[in-house]
């Protein structure tokens, strides 16, 4: 029998996304003048604000309205109609030094923080991602593009827009078909819905999902509730980490306990994360397993890892646990480990917080890199 499975994503333009591209940008404008800052960067908005806080140390410095400003003009909101625009919002600041008892186990070379990591991937896709989340980034991802290069295609789109991907497995995880595609974008007052559901079908998914996965059955809802002018910041409220399942795997794998952005690379909720997605990556692509996760787990100014974990659901060549002793025995893993390998001190952030962390591809992001790959073969 065949089942169902839906992940979702959220637009540049989303007011949590918002949040997240600015908390990241403050991250890089730090990374960029003192590699060794350290950041905890969050952020707030609502109609007309963006409140930024956080613990930062840094020799930088840091121009916070102009970041936040800039991220916003970027994003598109410039237009005072949206009761959020980058020249007249408001940009309130509350931020500290880190803490003197934090550093005191991350200057050592500890872990930022406490906690549990997941990565995961399987063979489903070229990116190695779970196919619904992929296709989810796609189109939000391809409605920004249309907004900003491609305007005469649709030039009443606005910023904020969701989407979310169902696809049809057969019993044994093999994706069979798209069953049911949702898109809300926001858009200009006096369009027909009727035009934008043409258009989004037409210019958004059709130009995204491959037309062998769509079918006369597959389900399109598009603005399901009919209208969708009020949005960004003024239509609802956003919080830095708050699409944590976006960010990462769609659901289709476990969370740890922490969100990405703002955080500078000595916080494990971040660069774990990032290690355990290049393991799994190269571990499915070296053929060790065609679905594998990893669970890595802290404590707070502890170098090495609590915890290595490795599940490859019954795919697996070898075994999990000695796929995990591997690991263990050849990998860093340190906080230092893993900033070195995957180059974390660079000024790449801002890129990461929109249409997910993994499954990119960008040169930059050396977590998705498969330079591992022949280590891993060494099992077989």
């Amino acid at each position: 029998m065949s089942y169902l499975f839906t992940s979702e994503s959220v637009s540049e333009g989303h007011p949590d996304k918002v949040c997240d591209q600015v908390s990241d940008a403050v991250l890089d404008a730090a990374l960029r003048e003192d590699p060794d800052s350290r950041v905890a960067c969050e952020c707030f908005t609502t109609t007309g604000l963006i409140l930024i806080g956080g613990e930062i140390t840094s020799k930088a410095t840091l121009d916070f309205q102009g970041i936040a400003r800039d991220v916003i003009r970027e994003i598109g909101y410039t237009r005072s109609e949206y009761k959020f625009d980058a020249d007249s919002c408001s940009v309130i600041l509350t931020v500290n030094k880190q803490s003197g008892d934090i550093a005191m186990g991350v200057d050592t070379g500890g872990a930022g923080d406490q906690g549990m990591m997941f990565g995961y991937a399987n063979d489903e896709t070229d990116e190695l991602m779970p196919m619904p989340i992929i296709y989810a980034h796609r189109l939000v991802e391809r409605l920004a593009t249309v907004r900003k290069k491609e305007n005469s295609l649709m030039p009443y789109l606005r910023p904020d827009s969701k989407s979310q991907v169902t696809v049809e497995y057969s019993d044994d995880k093999k994706p069979l078909r798209v069953h049911t595609v949702v898109v809300s974008t926001q858009h200009d007052n006096g369009i027909t819905q009727e035009q934008i559901k043409k258009d989004v079908i037409e210019h958004i998914i059709k130009k995204v999902i491959p037309s062998n996965l769509l079918d006369d059955k597959t389900i399109y809802h598009v603005n399901p509730t009919g209208k969708f002018e009020i949005g960004g910041p003024h239509g609802d409220s956003g919080l830095t980490g708050r699409k944590i399942i976006v960010d990462t795997y769609g659901g289709r794998a476990p969370h740890g306990g922490g969100a990405f952005s703002g955080k500078d690379a000595s916080k494990v909720d971040r660069s774990a994360a990032y290690a355990a997605r290049h393991l799994a990556k190269n571990i499915v692509a070296a053929g060790v397993a065609t679905e594998c996760m990893i669970q890595l787990s802290y404590a707070i100014g502890v170098a090495e890892p609590v915890s290595i974990y490795v599940h490859t659901y019954g795919t697996g060549k070898v075994s999990d646990n000695l796929i995990a002793d591997f690991i263990k025995k050849e990998i860093d893993l340190t906080p230092k480990g893993i900033i070195d390998r995957l180059a974390l001190k660079r000024p790449i952030f801002r890129k990461t917080s929109v249409y997910g962390h993994f499954g990119r591809n960008d040169d930059d992001f050396r977590w998705e890199h498969l330079d591992l790959v022949n280590k891993f073969k060494s099992l077989l």
